[in-house]
């Protein structure tokens, strides 16, 4: 990895880190999200908060904001990003879903964007990189496998299960082939109006809309809101624009080992042997994948 100087270069030797950490408690924010009220409308709430955040923020920094067509670049990358992914995602957990079966779904994610890399983004990988995808998905699978439970699927979870796995994948390699650099709060904006405007009528015609208004529910929202779409996604951000595409996905893996390991220690769940030698093995292949030359660290 290259030797940047100055604080920003420290603090891009922990985005990668941080991104995990923070991206793994969304599963949980999800989890509680659709126990009050109906997966786009959880959805539709956070991005108003967002946006409500982010706009103001904007306009008061006079930030500069794209051309025509770099803003319908970002509005696209944003439909699958944060309406395709995060809309599957939350769809495929209120239909029943289990956390550790999505975990495995969305799990392929890094390996079908190895495959894709190279013919869209000119991008290489090489066979230790291509075995370190296949210990991480390996890692994934040891440490989701207990608590996986296939009982009560239906059709409907599972396509959207999927659809968030094309869309996450799509959306990555599209944001770094036509869109990699952007102001952030610009960039935000656009991208959450885009998927604001893709899921209200979704939910205006699929969903109720009701809201069982609580402190858990409450709490969930701004967790994921401020948390997950502005600290964690603002982080993929810079991860996407300064590192490869195998790379940066390759940091899915670690999504679930994290959660997992956040549940145990939040919920006292059991880890048994199997899920920590997974852990080991995940990190290892993730490790892998990272190795020089790695991700590169943004200008000072």
């Amino acid at each position: 990895m290259p030797n940047r100087g100055g604080s920003a270069g420290v603090v891009f030797a922990f985005a990668p880190a941080l991104f995990v950490l923070l991206w793994s408690s969304g599963f949980i924010g999800a989890r509680f999200g659709v126990q009050y009220a109906e997966p786009f409308t959880v959805l539709l709430l956070r991005f108003s908060v967002v946006l409500a955040i982010m706009l103001p923020l904007a306009l008061m920094l006079r930030v500069r904001w794209p051309g025509g067509r770099q803003t319908t670049h970002i509005a696209t990358a944003g439909l699958l990003i944060q309406g395709g992914y995060l809309g599957g995602c939350f769809a495929a957990v209120y239909h029943g879903m289990p956390a550790g079966v999505i975990a495995l779904v969305t799990g392929v994610q890094p390996i079908l964007t190895a495959f894709a890399a190279a013919p869209m983004l000119g991008e290489s990988v090489s066979r230790l990189q291509w075995l370190g995808l296949a210990l991480g998905f390996g890692g994934v699978a040891m440490v989701v496998w207990q608590k996986i439970n296939f009982q009560g699927l239906d059709l409907i979870s599972v396509a959207w299960s999927l659809e968030a796995l094309v869309a996450i994948t799509v959306g990555t390699l599209y944001q770094k082939r036509y869109c990699p650099s952007f102001d952030l709060r610009a960039g935000s904006v656009i991208q959450f109006v885009a998927a604001f405007t893709l899921l209200l009528p979704l939910a205006i015609a699929t969903e109720t809309m009701h809201v069982e208004w609580t402190m858990q529910f409450v709490f969930s929202i701004g967790w994921l809101a401020i948390v997950l779409s502005i600290g964690a996604v603002s982080l993929l951000f810079v991860l996407i624009k300064h590192g490869e595409a195998t790379r940066v996905s390759s940091l899915f893996y670690l999504t679930p080992l994290a959660t997992a390991a956040m549940a145990y220690l939040a919920f006292d769940e059991h880890l048994d042997a199997v899920a920590l030698i997974g852990m080991i093995i995940g990190v290892t292949g993730v490790a892998l994948v990272l190795r020089k030359p790695g991700i590169a660290t943004p200008e000072a």
